[in-house]
């Protein structure tokens, strides 16, 4: 039957079927790049891939336009542990409300980050706080890893949250709120991308090269 050509996948399903459509290639490429080569910036060929490059910038992209709206933001900071393979990107500031959304019944970092929802967006009259592709933004950097934690301080309610997803995001932890008074907040992400799906053994010496640059 010609029907069972037609597949009906998840949305989900659907990411991690279609990378191009959301994160670009994943298949390694050539090319002549700028670099940051421990000491100055140099240009030179290398092997990267674009899909991986892409879910690196969703997560440092999303902690920069925070600085537009959140001033007490004072630092950026980004480890690469290459035999772990794990990726993490912190931000200073307010962090995220760890509150419950009172439509879709979900703590916002979770709604954020590990969500997928059939509405393209939350609320077209908010203004967007990040540069995501297809409305997906960080959710992409979950999906397409091994593991995704997200971690903050909401300075304003004095809650800690963390959550833990895995599995290209199909299996979620509940996340762990605690009471915890600071003056100074945070949010923190921390993941290992599925190096299989961008064909990689590894987070070579390149793919970092472009990370640090």
């Amino acid at each position: 039957s010609r029907a069972n050509e037609y597949k009906k996948h998840t949305p989900l399903e659907h990411i991690l079927a279609r990378p191009d459509t959301y994160v670009g290639s994943v298949d390694p490429e050539t090319e002549c790049q700028w670099i940051f080569n421990g000491t100055m910036m140099v240009q030179k060929s290398v092997r990267y891939v674009p899909g991986l490059y892409k879910i690196y910038d969703e997560i440092l992209v999303n902690a920069i336009d925070q600085t537009t709206m959140d001033k007490s933001i004072d630092a950026i900071t980004i480890d690469i542990d290459k035999q772990n393979g794990s990726i993490s990107i912190m931000n200073t500031g307010r962090g995220i409300p760890v509150e419950v959304h009172p439509e879709y019944q979900v703590y916002i970092p979770e709604l954020i980050f590990g969500e997928l929802l059939t509405s393209s967006n939350y609320d077209d009259s908010v203004q967007r706080t990040t540069g995501g592709r297809n409305g997906y933004g960080g959710k992409l950097a979950n999906i397409f890893s091994k593991s995704f934690t997200v971690e903050t301080q909401d300075v304003q309610n004095g809650k800690h949250y963390i959550q833990t997803f895995s599995n290209n995001m199909r299996t979620k932890e509940k996340p762990k709120i605690t009471k915890k008074k600071a003056s100074k907040g945070f949010a923190k992400f921390t993941f290992v991308p599925d190096l299989d799906r961008f064909g990689l053994k590894e987070l070579t010496d390149d793919m970092i090269s472009l990370f640090q640059k």
